[in-house]
């Protein structure tokens, strides 16, 4: 049994239905009511959870063999920066997983991580250096949020070292594709871009607000390629942290002229200096994950914005008309339920 952990969000939805198709019995764990769930797969075993609770861990990792952790807290740089200690209390999910995976005597567990474990004095220009794994050391990561990715990679090492649990990590950078957010203010910069140039398209306003002044540099990475990572990740040997991400770096205002390009529009830009921002520049560096895995993410981001950018504009068309479809995929399922402490 492969359990999914966070299967009730963006990533854990399609790592679900790729397990499934590869012939994997799988349980689908989230917090959130199955409703609520991005995408809901009828082969799983779907159970709302609470995983921040040492006891609900035990009980989802019965009979497990491998375990997948992409539990979380999280959203984009808006939500990351103003949600700190919400972001640190993931570290329970983590503790309390890795805690019954001893127990249980699972042999494999992946841990979902973070460029954002990053030294931030290594991402202070707008180049957008390509950052290998070794330079979340000296450990100066994003505040919060990069402290507790950082923290929880640790806690996978030790976990390895003393209890012999075949861990593996992988470092997302800024995963996107359709059936993501992109709205509600958990939103990662690709679909917020959309989200506002189809606004402005609907509405007829001649301008979108950019945070910052648009030259900030990142890569973005697409979620067929995030699967793929993982699913070549954990049938390694490699007990390292790995990048997961594209290493085609663009500047947001080049991130904007890509979705401008792709809805046929031209919007006047007003930048927002006081916005969050983050760090000034970010890129994957690939050598790592080609060397022990002889792979690297490389869906052009031009190919994926246009994937994006339909899924968003038929979602946005569908509300507008006032549609029953409300942006998630879902099915009728058979599925249980653990009582929780709280509800995100």
């Amino acid at each position: 049994m492969l359990v999914v952990c966070g299967a009730g969000g963006f990533i854990g939805g399609y790592l679900v239905k790729s397990l499934i198709a590869l012939g994997e019995r799988v349980r689908a764990i989230d917090i959130k009511p199955l409703s609520d769930w991005y995408q809901l797969s009828d082969e799983a075993d779907n159970v709302q959870a609470d995983l921040r609770l040492r006891e609900s861990c035990h009980e989802v990792l019965s009979q497990a063999s491998a375990v997948y952790n992409l539990a979380c807290d999280m959203g984009g740089i808006g939500f990351i920066e103003n949600n700190k200690a919400e972001c640190m209390l993931n570290v329970l999910i983590n503790t309390h997983l890795l805690m019954a995976a001893k127990d249980h005597r699972v042999s494999k567990y992946f841990f979902a991580s973070s460029a954002c474990v990053y030294a931030a004095s290594k991402q202070d220009n707008t180049k957008g250096t390509a950052l290998c794994e070794e330079d979340a050391y000296p450990a100066m990561p994003e505040d919060g949020y990069g402290w507790e990715k950082l923290f929880g990679e640790r806690m996978c090492r030790h976990f390895s070292e003393d209890f012999g649990i075949a861990t593996r990590v992988g470092r997302f950078h800024n995963v996107y594709g359709p059936y993501g957010a992109y709205d509600g203010g958990r939103e990662k910069a690709p679909a917020a871009i959309c989200r506002k140039v189809i606004e402005a398209k609907f509405s007829g306003r001649e301008y979108l607000d950019i945070w910052g002044d648009g030259n900030q540099t990142r890569s973005f990475t697409y979620i067929d390629d995030c699967i793929k990572g993982i699913e070549l990740l954990m049938k390694s040997d490699v007990v390292e942290p790995l990048n997961v991400g594209s290493s085609e770096a663009v500047t947001i205002n080049e991130l904007v002229d890509l979705v401008e390009a792709i809805a046929g529009t031209k919007l006047e830009r007003r930048y927002q200096p006081s916005a969050p921002l983050g760090v000034a520049g970010r890129n994957s560096d690939n050598s790592l994950i080609r060397r022990h895995l002889g792979w690297e993410p490389s869906i052009r981001l031009r190919d994926g914005l246009e994937k994006t950018y339909s899924w968003i504009y038929q979602e946005m068309s569908n509300a507008q008309g006032q549609t029953a479809h409300d942006g998630k995929e879902r099915t009728s399922n058979q599925n249980q339920t653990i009582p929780t402490r709280s509800s995100r």
